[in-house]
Order: structure tokens, then C-alpha cells, then sequence
């Protein structure tokens, strides 16, 4: 069964903040993914948390999905695996029923501001990632979360930026840290690249989209005025986030990192690195002619085609068109989510596949009524956390507009969504 080492990582994390005993520190803000869940048991982690990549039994699996509720109350997805953490929960209470009955849970990121203070807490940008057990609108846990029992077992609900404690006397002996170092409760990863973003003005209050690239491709719309959020297609991985502030953010995402990885079979820095930018760049042309491209999608069951076949048209052997064409495909998938959420005026790439000068050029290109920029900083997660302690910091880069490829990237696109459609007919046969 796959869980999450939080032993090993506490170790990792001792040990890291050690190196920064001779530094002044005065706060930590623990940031971690939104689909994880801890159970604590008179002051310790009852057992290890589950991977949310870890199968759900498909009996119990059913047998949960028949007690969630509708996707316009949550904006919750039926998403594969334990990435519902909902669906955790509900195998869980049957794995340890007599722990369950009595544990305090959290979310994954306010684990360890537990860990580091011995204050149990929980918050929105991590209950309202997709995990069945929030309503964005009504900002409450969901009638499954109450009906369940879950709501009333969370900790308290604390904002992301308040001081949940400081460290225990443990932790700042191992790590050479002052006792006095504040722990603040801590948000979800992908809001704090959002929060980051807001402090850029093109942002900031206007109608703009975020689109974080890691593992995951995660599109977060900032609506100008209020969406609908009840009519996003919740079939082809479109979700409702909850950012720091408690407002609903209409998000769609898909697996882009881990797919660009399969598909050159080496490490994904091969498509960002700057010194092999010009080559990919040079190669685009030629996929382009050669009609090369890649059919959605590599990792079933997420992203906007989720029940796509892949398949490679033409494909390339030489190294770099392989790796445009990887690329171009993400960009592709990417504008198909970013229509599924209405994202218009305003769009910002963050995160390290902002450095693909292929991936973000040829979004600029598919998107030509959209201004299309990237930030010249690398610390997005990172500023966006420090923006907790202070929200009227600005980044101190600047963003960059960025320029459509030079090329006729409309015919390619007609003919990828001809060949997706007809790759889905065939698959229905």
C-alpha cells in the first residue's frame, strides 16, 4: 500500500532547517499538496498517510462515490485514486475504525504546523482541493463531511496566514532554531503560486487566469465578476480551488509535468533548460509540416480527456522534434483547459515549465485574444507563502510578455482535436 513517509520527511525536515540555525529566523509557513490527510491519536500520527496515487478497493471506491454529493454543492470531481481525499477517509474509517472514531484530522500541510508547534489546525485551501468535503459557496464542510462525521473530527478551522504556535522545545533543539520562531497554519501549494501571482498588478484584481506548471498544469481563474461555478464540466477535470480568502477559483488541470516525462523519457529539465531553447525552438517547423503530434492522454482518468487513447501521429526521431512536439502538445491540452473555465484578458505561466520557450510561445499563439506572460522570478510557491506574512509585498521581478511562435499553429490544432475526435469514435466502437 503506498503512504506518504511522514517519518522520513520529518527527518528531511529537521535536518533542513538545521542549516538555517545561524540565520534570523522568525516564522515558517508550511505549504504542501491538497490531497492528503493525517489522523492524530493522543499527540501522535496514528499511521502514516495515504499516497493519493494509492488505488481505492473498487468495492469501496462505489461504495463512497454513492455517498458523495453533487459536484455543484463541492465543485469536487470524481477524480481516480485517493485524490479525492473524501474517498481516504471513507477506506480508511474501515482499515481503523476504532482510531478513526477518535482521531483528530488534518490536512496534509497543516500536519506539519502540528508537527513543528503541537497545534492542530486545519484550513480552506487544503479541505477545498478537491476533496469532497467542502462547499466553496456556502463556505461549510459538505452535509457528506457532516453525515459522515468528519467535520465535527477536523481540527479547528484557522485562515492560512495566522500563527498557529511556535516551535516546540524539541524541534528548536534539534534544529538550532529559536523557540520563538512563529509556525503559521499554511495553505495548499498551487494557492500559494496564486497568491504569489496576485501581487504582480496585471493580476492582481483584474480578470486573469494563473496557470501553475509542475507535475500537475493547474489553470486558476480570477473572475473579474462571479462565475457560475456549478456548470464547469466536472467529467474532463474541472474543480472549484478555494484560495486563502475563502472565494471559490474556477481551476481545470491536468497531469502536464508527469505526461512531458513519459513522453521524452528522460528528465523533464530537457525541455526547459536554456541552452537547448534555440534547437527546440528550430525544430518546430518541421513538426509542423510533418503534421507530428501527440494524442491525449498519457495519464487515463485526468486532464480534459480523460478517457483518451495516446497515440503518436508521425512521430519524430530526432531528439528535439520529439521534444517540440511534446511541448506543442502540452500547450494544446493546456488551451483546451483554459477554455473550459472561460479564462480570458490575462494569463500568467508560473512555475519551471515557464522556461519552455516552445510550451508558453505556442500557448501565446493558440491564444491570440489573451496577453500571455511569464515571471522572470523562481520562487513562486515560496513568495507567494511570504505574501501570508505580508500581502502588500510585490515580487520584486517583473513579468514578461510573452511572443507567439512564428507559425501557422491554427491548422495544426484543427487537425489535432479532427484526430482526437476521431481517436474518441473509434475508441466508443
Amino acid at each position: 500500500m503506498r503512504r506518504l513517509d511522514a517519518s522520513a520527511i520529518g527527518q528531511w525536515l529537521l535536518e533542513t532547517l538545521g542549516r538555517f540555525a545561524a540565520v534570523p529566523v522568525s516564522r515558517i509557513v508550511p505549504v504542501g499538496h491538497g490531497a492528503g490527510v493525517c489522523a492524530l491519536i493522543d499527540g501522535a500520527l496514528a499511521f502514516p498517510p495515504l499516497d493519493y496515487e494509492q488505488p481505492i478497493p473498487d468495492a469501496v471506491l462505489a461504495a463512497y462515490r454513492a455517498q458523495r454529493d453533487p459536484f455543484a454543492q463541492t465543485g469536487s470531481p470524481a477524480l481516480p485514486d485517493g485524490l479525492n481525499f473524501g474517498s481516504q477517509l471513507y477506506w480508511l474509517d474501515q482499515l481503523h475504525p476504532d482510531i478513526m472514531k477518535s482521531a483528530t484530522l488534518l490536512p496534509w500541510a497543516q500536519y506539519w504546523a502540528w508537527f513543528l508547534t503541537d497545534a492542530a489546525v486545519s484550513e480552506v485551501t487544503s479541505l477545498g482541493c478537491h476533496s469532497d468535503l467542502w462547499c466553496p459557496q456556502a463556505a461549510d464542510f459538505s452535509p457528506m463531511a457532516k453525515r459522515l462525521g468528519w467535520a465535527s473530527r477536523f481540527a479547528p478551522l484557522r485562515h492560512a496566514g495566522d500563527v498557529v504556535g511556535t516551535l516546540r522545545p524539541e524541534i528548536a533543539a534539534a534544529t538550532g532554531l529559536s523557540p520563538d520562531v512563529q509556525v503559521l497554519a499554511g495553505l495548499h501549494d498551487s494557492n500559494a503560486a496564486l497568491l504569489a501571482a496576485r501581487g504582480f498588478a496585471e493580476i492582481a484584481d483584474n480578470e486573469a487566469t494563473v496557470l501553475s506548471t509542475g507535475t500537475w498544469f493547474i489553470g486558476m481563474r480570477l473572475p473579474a465578476t462571479p462565475v457560475d461555478t456549478a456548470t464547469l464540466p466536472e467529467a474532463r477535470d474541472c474543480l472549484v480551488n478555494v484560495d486563502v480568502h475563502g472565494r471559490a477559483v474556477p481551476s481545470a488541470r491536468f497531469m502536464g509535468g508527469r505526461e512531458i516525462e513519459t513522453l521524452i523519457e528522460i528528465d523533464t529539465r530537457r525541455v526547459d533548460i536554456k541552452p537547448d531553447q534555440p534547437a527546440l525552438l528550430a525544430a518546430v517547423p518541421e513538426v509542423l509540416r510533418q503534421g507530428r503530434m501527440i494524442l491525449p492522454t498519457l495519464m487515463r482518468g485526468f486532464g480534459p480527456y480523460p478517457q483518451g487513447c495516446f497515440g503518436w501521429i508521425n512521430r519524430p526521431e530526432d531528439w528535439f522534434e520529439r521534444r517540440a512536439a511534446a511541448c506543442l502538445y502540452a500547450a494544446l491540452v493546456a488551451d483546451t483547459a483554459l477554455d473550459l473555465i472561460g479564462a480570458s484578458e490575462r494569463l500568467l505561466v508560473e512555475g519551471r515549465f515557464a522556461e519552455a520557450e516552445v510550451f508558453v510561445r505556442a500557448l501565446a499563439s493558440l491564444r491570440p485574444d489573451m496577453t500571455v506572460y511569464t515571471a522572470n522570478a523562481h520562487n513562486d510557491v515560496s513568495f507567494g507563502a511570504l505574501r501570508l506574512i505580508d500581502p502588500t509585498l510585490t515580487p520584486q521581478g517583473h513579468l514578461v510578455r510573452v511572443q507567439p511562435l512564428d507559425a501557422d499553429l491554427d491548422t495544426y490544432r484543427n487537425r489535432w482535436q479532427a484526430e482526437v475526435a476521431a481517436s474518441a469514435e473509434r475508441t466508443a466502437a
